[in-house]
């Protein structure tokens, strides 16, 4: 930072003795190292925290990165497990299709509508009411 070397140093010592005398000089060079080492300190101190504070952003952007690559790889792989069942739903009702188109070797099972249902009012001119719905149907239902 600076250069001050032992001449400088000397020439310090020489006008401090002149100016302040031989009983004063000892207690102000004492201080005079106080205040430097405090300075020193300080100076020191800074330079941790600002240390500190930039591997501490360091880490935020590396946990950033690594966040949005975990990110990435679960959004590839629910695609390929939704790619999976929709290609399983496709070839399910084709299947079903084929099968229906296939024939009547097979016997077709219906299943019950909704009207085939019985209604849990009493009253023959009410409307019907609606199933109520489990937690299940609240987890599947699309987002």
């Amino acid at each position: 930072m600076f250069d001050i070397g032992f001449f400088e140093l000397l020439l310090i010592g020489i006008v401090g003795l002149l100016v302040l005398g031989p009983e004063r000089l000892p207690k102000a060079a004492r201080t005079a190292g106080l205040w430097v080492g405090r300075i020193k300190r300080s100076v020191s101190t800074m330079q941790r925290e600002i240390t500190s504070q930039l591997e501490a952003e360091e880490l935020r952007q590396k946990l950033a990165e690594q966040q949005k690559k975990l990110d990435e790889g679960i959004n590839q792989a629910r695609r390929g497990v939704e790619r999976s069942f929709e290609s399983e739903s496709k070839n399910d009702s084709s299947a079903s299709t084929s099968a229906s188109a296939a024939g009547g070797d097979r016997e077709q099972t219906a299943l019950p509508s909704d009207t085939d249902l019985p209604s849990s009012s009493s009253a023959p001119g009410s409307p019907p009411s609606t199933p109520s719905s489990s937690p299940a149907d609240k987890d599947s239902a699309p987002r």
